[in-house]
């Protein structure tokens, strides 16, 4: 097992003036699952690729443990990766996919054949080994391809969007299944989404990046209640955090005619801004007799609770909102209700900086 180190690590793309990942720098601990998250085109496929020996280096370097591996090649760092697209052989059958990598190396075929079994039997494969890939589910082949990374006893799993390729409720099964899996062999393993909702169910920490920058690590929990700017606030979260833009006034932030009270302390922070950003999730809108008057356009009923989609209107704008309410509430689509935010659980950000501003 090996801990991994990006120190001010870049890539530019030739032809490119903005680098795809720009001096990043991160610390992935022995053992710990990290996730890097953020929207298309972000840099974190770019970073992945970078520590695997894919992509060139050009400013900065990576280790794996104490060894700078920055410049050598894929087969010298002691890493498997785990692709999108399975990348099986269609000729072989599971046992011989899972095994080949071993084959290459000269490992025996005892041995090959124990390593290739043991690692079935943790994915429940086996009953397949005989099979070709063409015969397998989705599900399925991404196993024999975990399988394929599992057998070689790497030092760093690298896993670059392995569930995109899957139906929503496979991918809800097999996400608990590859967390549960790599608890058990305690591997440093670095693992690529777009998809928020995997990165903070999966993650022991989370890299939320835009633009190729490190915008914020943490754990999920701490990414939700404690966002560094308002990218993050707004990516974090399912659904997202209604980011609102409100007027500075005395004692608080003025949403249409309500005004929402915000710490004296924290308004002192927002410098000349004349106007902030409200950060306030679903969860923390509650329907109440005076508020922010809300026109309903949707109610999501999801059993338990249902989720209120409407509009609000500020400065002659109309705002999207979202809010969690009871679902035996009755709110009818096209009524027009009044939310209030508990001042307890906002979020403030300066609209000149974007950074959140705390007391």
């Amino acid at each position: 097992m090996a801990t991994v180190s990006f120190k001010a690590a870049s890539r530019v793309y030739p032809g490119t003036d903005a680098p795809a990942v720009d001096k990043l720098n991160l610390e992935i601990e022995d053992g710990e699952f990290m996730v890097l998250v953020g929207p298309s085109g972000c840099g974190k496929s770019t970073s992945l690729r970078m520590l695997a020996g894919l992509e060139e280096v050009n400013e900065g370097s990576i280790y794996i443990g104490d060894r700078d591996v920055t410049h050598r090649p894929p087969k010298e760092r002691d890493i498997a990766m785990v692709f999108q697209n399975y990348a099986l052989y269609p000729h072989m059958s599971v046992a011989d996919n899972m095994g080949f990598a071993l084959k290459m190396q000269g490992v025996s075929k005892e041995d090959r054949a124990k390593r290739v079994g043991d690692a079935a039997k943790l994915l429940g494969l086996e009953e397949y080994l005989d099979r070709k890939p063409k015969a397998l589910s989705g599900g399925q082949r991404q196993r024999v391809a975990m399988g394929r990374a599992i057998v070689r006893n790497p030092q760093v799993f690298l896993m670059d969007e392995p569930l995109s390729n899957l139906d929503a409720k496979l991918r809800v099964q097999t996400r608990t299944q590859i967390a549960e899996l790599q608890q058990r062999l305690g591997v440093t393993t670095v693992y690529v989404t777009h998809d928020q909702v995997e990165a903070m169910t999966m993650g022991d920490r989370v890299a939320v990046l835009k633009d190729g920058l490190l915008q914020q690590v943490d754990t999920p929990l701490n990414l939700y209640d404690n966002p560094k700017n308002k990218f993050v606030a707004g990516f974090i979260g399912s659904p997202a955090m209604n980011l609102l833009d409100a007027d500075l006034v005395e004692g608080g932030a003025k949403l249409g005619d309500y005004v929402v009270p915000v710490d004296r302390a924290i308004l002192a922070k927002a410098g000349n801004d004349k106007t902030l950003t409200l950060g306030v999730r679903p969860e923390a809108f509650k329907v109440a007799d005076q508020g922010l008057p809300v026109h309903v356009a949707v109610v999501e009923e999801l059993g338990a609770d249902a989720f209120l989609y409407g509009t609000a209107e500020h400065n002659n704008e109309h705002q999207q909102i979202v809010a969690r309410i009871d679902a035996r509430m009755p709110v009818e689509k096209g009524s027009t209700i009044h939310l209030a935010a508990d001042p307890a659980k906002l979020h403030l950000f300066s609209t000149s900086t974007e950074e959140r501003l705390t007391a």
